[in-house]
């Protein structure tokens, strides 16, 4: 029974301190969906699907209890988002993408983009 325990403690330890990149790997080992690895088709429509969800829990929180968003409601979003996360991880995978790479060249766009003062308005290539 110890010995459970401690790779247990060793894989919340892992998860804890995970890369995008390494969810990216951890999360492709269990996608189960036609033609994994060249069907970008599922992932985004999952994605489109998923996002709707969260926009779904919000809109209620919005309507059923005036914008006041309990504990409950929090851990709700945090599993939905989580869901997200999964198929933008599947969709980087889809496209060969690494997420670290995804997420720091965005971070870069929006820092460049707030050292020109252009981060309102609108168009990609601003």
């Amino acid at each position: 029974m110890l010995s459970l325990k401690l790779i247990s403690l060793k894989t919340c330890l892992a998860i804890n301190n995970m890369t995008f990149d390494e969810y990216q790997v951890e999360s492709k080992k269990t996608a189960l969906y036609p033609n994994k690895g060249s069907n970008f088709i599922y992932p985004v429509l999952g994605l489109a699907g998923e996002s709707g969800e969260v926009s779904e829990k919000i809109k209620k929180i919005i309507r059923d209890d005036n914008g006041v968003v309990t504990e409950e409601k929090r851990q709700e979003i945090k599993k939905e988002l989580g869901d997200v996360l999964w198929y933008i991880a599947q969709l980087c995978s889809e496209f060969n993408l690494g997420m670290d790479d995804v997420a720091k060249a965005n971070i870069e766009k929006l820092m460049s983009r707030m050292e020109r003062g252009v981060l309102h308005g609108s168009g990609d290539n601003r």
